[in-house]
């Protein structure tokens, strides 16, 4: 473990915010897409 190089908390709280950031972005996407699947399916 001594060669580990762990972050500093600034670059922690950087690294969080960005895979939180992904997240709600993919979140919001897969959102739209299976609403407008559904649409999709709901007019055939």
């Amino acid at each position: 473990m001594r060669r580990v190089s762990w972050p500093t908390r600034k670059e922690l709280t950087r690294y969080t915010l960005v895979v939180l950031a992904t997240v709600a972005i993919m979140t919001v996407f897969f959102a739209v897409v299976d609403l407008g699947i559904s649409e999709l399916v709901r007019l055939l």
